[in-house]
This record gives C-alpha cells, structure tokens and sequence, in this order.
C-alpha cells in the first residue's frame, strides 16, 4: 500500500519534473518540523498551536496525494478549535508522524526514479 499519489502533483506542474522534484523535497524538508512542533504543543498543552501546526500540515500531506490522512488533520485542526476531543489528540499526531515517516521513504525513491 502507498500513502502518497503523485497524480496531483503532476495534474498542476503539468508533469514537470523539476517543480515535481522541488515541491517533494520542499514536503520531506518539513517534515521533521511538523512533527517536532506538533509533539511539543501537544505535550505543553498548546492546543490552539497545534491545531496550527496541523492546518498547515493538511496543505502539505494533500499535495502529495495523502487525502486520508489531511482529513484526520483537519479533524484535528477542529478539535484544537472546538476543544473537543483532546483524548485523541496523541493519535492524530503519532498518526501524523509514522504515515509521513513512511512517505518520505516513498518520495525518496520517487526522487530516485527521476534522477
């Protein structure tokens, strides 16, 4: 199973390979500061922030064709809002962390395959 689908990406670069390989790059490079931010807020108790972080997150993850996962983000995001939910506020986000884990791996070899 793939968590990401390219077939966005080369809807609205025109299947450009270099705009492709920057905005794939562009998303691993994130990565790593969603997921730091998003763990700091959630242990601070910051959920106002980490809703942010979560929203931003979203445009990132449906770029890359990972629509499931920008729909739990944006329940995420309204919880934070709405203050509901918090219980599941640790799930989203470790959801959030080993799905991305996983398509970066699967970007990297996309990138590969590019050369």
């Amino acid at each position: 199973m793939s968590f990401t689908n390219l077939d966005y990406l080369q809807n609205i670069t025109g299947g450009d390979t270099a705009t492709i390989r920057e905005l794939i790059l562009l998303f691993i490079d994130q990565i790593p500061e969603f997921t730091g931010n998003m763990k700091k807020y959630l242990e601070e108790q910051k959920y106002l922030e980490l809703g942010k972080v979560a929203h931003k997150a979203k445009s990132s993850v449906m770029i890359m064709g990972m629509d499931d996962l920008g729909h739990d983000l944006k329940l995420l995001q309204l919880g934070t809002i709405n203050g509901t939910g918090v219980e599941t506020y640790a799930q989203h986000v470790s959801r959030f962390e080993n799905e991305c884990s996983i398509a970066v791996e699967e970007l990297q070899q996309e990138l590969l395959k590019m050369g």
